[in-house]
């Protein structure tokens, strides 16, 4: 991932953002145990964690101040997702957690979680998103074969995650080597699916 930063300040920012992402990998989710993270917690640190490692393009990330992670459809996350990252940065931009009511309110984010409510309008919503530059995540079942770049899976009780990079690519976002190491799954799908 290329980095506009240069010197210790930057080397101290990545190799923190790789312990994140390993400790997020690492940790399992223990639903039923008090000091594991719940499911919605590792989510909302793997959203966090993506806007660190994908590169969007100049055009995407102009004049910003604000690095929008949204939600479209049911909220699991509840106030889950601003508690996880409450206060942090991305880039040097404000992290804001957005609601979404339709697509059409999403192509200002970067990072946006369509929820499983959606499923039947999962066609058009990312019909409506195909020339954007918004990272689309999601748990529903086939996301990354119907055309979402993301998938939140269950592997032996931990949050894990497939990519489908070519969709990503499309979008013209970058997703580091680091990022796709940790990935169970990366599809090179030139097709969504139905």
């Amino acid at each position: 991932m290329r980095s506009k930063h240069t010197g210790a300040a930057s080397l101290s920012a990545h190799t923190l953002a790789v312990v994140i992402m390993s400790m997020v990998v690492a940790a399992p989710c223990l639903y039923a145990q008090k000091s594991g993270p719940s499911e919605n917690e590792v989510k909302s640190a793997y959203l966090y964690n993506f806007g660190k490692f994908v590169e969007w393009p100049a055009t995407a990330t102009a004049d910003r101040e604000f690095f929008p992670i949204c939600v479209l459809g049911d909220d699991m996350f509840g106030t889950t997702l601003e508690m996880t990252i409450a206060r942090e940065s991305i880039n040097g931009k404000k992290v804001l957690v957005k609601r979404v009511a339709k697509p059409q309110d999403a192509v200002t984010c970067r990072i946006l979680f369509i929820g499983a409510s959606q499923r039947s309008r999962l066609k058009e919503t990312l019909a409506e998103l195909d020339n954007t530059s918004v990272l689309t995540v999601s748990d529903m079942p086939e996301f990354t074969r119907r055309g979402g770049m993301i998938q939140f899976d269950m592997e032996a009780n931990r949050v894990r995650f497939d990519v489908n990079l070519t969709i990503a690519e499309r979008a013209g976002l970058t997703l580091s080597s680091q990022l796709l190491k940790v990935a169970i799954d990366v599809k090179r799908s030139t097709q969504p699916g139905s």
